[in-house]
């Protein structure tokens, strides 16, 4: 295009001179610049200023346009360079093996969520603007973090939040509490100043009001400016409001410090009860008895999951009979093609394909397997060729079988226990994007960015159609391929990526340089080269928005 334009403005230029001259000849000395004499003696004829000028410029755009290129070309080709070197010392995406049990870059970042010096404590019950009800929904994890974002939330509307309350008429049909799941004192005085939390609403309070609570569904992923315009004034009118199906109801961009209110929430302030943060610790202890190391899979395989996606796993007529049966609970459900959401990627792997996937990643077979899952679909039957990959399997009722009884009958604390067992692990599989595999893959980077391996389903499903077709060695490099990326690497995490949940971006930060060693030269890493590799990953993630994933039933 340069060339076009240098060639298209020196024509210009030569045709005006001649236009001004219609002969073609100048006599005038005036416009004589010189005058070229022949070999053989012709004469002479006199050039035009307009014509040397635009033959000038013809050159002067040539030599701009090649130097250009030249600069432009020098310029991608160096940052292409420095790229290069970035990933190869901080990013699990270069070429080299990668460590399937750990990140070898997770040493340069760390969980922080602090509360700022400029971060005001929280104000007082008696100078709040009303209590605010929560009623969270769904199952364990979901209301997780519906409770986690009705902690900001009362900060946002200077409220005082009453202990939310658990949802107990979900699919899950578990009547427990607050209290029966989670530490709830400690929850208070966690967040003390940050939030005023009561037990209940003062019943000398309730008494002597005229009308009772107040109660509305905000609309999900709301913004604080919503908020403060459409449920403050309600709240400060009321007194007492109650948010229901608070799930998902809060922007994931917001204030810098309201985010790391909500990691203090979710990763600090939420603990479980004493009961089940024992028995939890005491399925760990023996799994790492019996093997050093032990990979946790939550394989999701349960009947709701694989009705909720809307795919076909090979069960034939009786299999596509059931799931549709389950999925009419979902009036909302669009009609989906099977084969087109394996294609897209929606459809959780069968147990059978996570354990070639983890074969073929190099875990051997002796390798500790924690298995968390509600009832497969299916079956022994189902689960048969993941225990021959890998015969050291285990799940809570293997480990636990008395000490279990108590946990039996509520689905949330089972759910509770599965949750720190997979937590402590040294390696967590996720088979779909569900609200667990969220809920732990954010908690596993804010500890320190554990391993977490999640299946890029969309390809490795076009690879587990063919694997019949390639030899193992073929399959196990393909596998190898499609999954850098989804290890759980710290270059996976990018601003306004996803769930923040998920991705708690505004709650993970880098060690000063004199913490950022490399182990085996000693000498520390640039701390302007960290940052070039963090703003080049937040200049790849503005084109690439939101991942918008869908979420599964939790």
């Amino acid at each position: 295009m340069g060339v076009a334009k240098a060639w298209r403005f020196s024509v210009i230029s030569a045709n005006l001179a001649l236009l001004q001259h219609p002969n073609g000849n100048v006599s005038s000395n005036k416009h004589v610049c010189w005058r070229l004499r022949s070999s053989a003696g012709q004469q002479r004829k006199p050039i035009s200023w307009s014509l040397v000028c635009g033959l000038m410029l013809f050159c002067l755009g040539l030599i701009s346009l090649f130097t250009g290129h030249v600069a432009s070309d020098l310029e991608w080709y160096s940052q292409r360079l420095v790229k290069r070197s970035l990933y190869f010392k901080l990013d699990g995406t270069t070429k080299g093996p990668i460590d399937i049990w750990k990140s070898d870059y997770a040493k340069y970042f760390y969980g922080c969520s602090k509360r700022g010096r400029k971060f005001r404590n929280a104000v007082r019950e008696k100078s709040s603007k009303g209590y605010l009800l929560i009623a969270a929904s769904g199952g364990l994890n979901q209301q997780r973090t519906g409770i986690a974002d009705a902690v900001v939330v009362a900060r946002i509307l200077n409220a005082t939040l009453v202990v939310p309350e658990l949802d107990h008429n979900s699919y899950w049909k578990d009547d427990s509490d607050f209290a029966n799941i989670f530490d709830v004192n400690w929850f208070i005085s966690y967040l003390a100043k940050d939030v005023t939390i009561v037990k209940r609403v003062p019943d000398k309070f309730m008494r002597s009001m005229d009308k009772p609570p107040y109660t509305m569904r905000v609309p999900r992923k709301s913004p604080p400016e919503y908020y403060l315009d459409q449920v403050l004034p309600i709240l400060s009118r009321r007194h007492v409001l109650q948010l229901t199906k608070f799930d998902f109801r809060l922007a994931n961009n917001i204030d810098e410090e309201l985010q790391k209110l909500r990691c203090r929430a979710n990763f600090h302030a939420l603990r479980f009860t004493k009961p089940i943060q024992e028995l939890g610790q005491k399925l760990v202890m023996r799994m790492r008895e019996m093997g050093k190391r032990y990979i946790a899979v939550h394989l999701r395989f349960e009947p709701d999951m694989l009705a909720f996606s809307g795919c076909y796993f090979g069960g034939g007529d009786k299999e596509r009979y059931e799931l549709g049966e389950i999925r009419k609970r979902w009036d909302t459900l669009p009609d989906l093609s099977a084969d087109g959401e394996r294609r897209r990627g929606k459809c959780p792997l069968t147990p059978h394909e996570v354990g070639l996937m983890l074969r073929a990643l190099g875990f051997s077979n002796d390798t500790y397997l924690y298995v968390a899952s509600g009832e497969i679909y299916g079956g022994e039957e189902t689960l048969r060729p993941l225990r021959e990959l890998f015969p050291n399997f285990y799940t809570k009722e293997m480990l636990a079988k008395e000490e279990l009884k108590p946990f039996l009958p509520y689905s949330s604390r089972l759910a509770a226990i599965d949750y720190i067992a997979c937590d402590e692990s040294d390696v967590f599989v996720t088979n779909n994007n569900g609200n667990m595999a969220k809920i732990l893959a954010g908690r596993r980077r804010y500890m320190g960015h554990k391993r977490t391996i999640r299946p890029n389903a969309k390809r490795l499903s076009a690879l587990f159609m063919e694997r019949d077709r390639m030899d193992w060695d073929t399959f196990a490099r393909k596998v190898k391929a499609v999954q850098r990326g989804f290890m759980g690497e710290p270059d996976e995490m990018r601003p306004g990526r996803g769930e923040f949940h998920e991705y708690p971006y505004s709650c993970i930060c880098e060690k000063p340089l004199s913490e950022v060693t490399d182990n085996k030269s000693g000498d520390p890493q640039s701390e302007q080269v960290i940052k070039l590799r963090k703003r080049s990953k937040e200049e790849e993630s503005a084109s690439l928005g939101d991942d918008n994933e869908e979420s599964f039933p939790d």
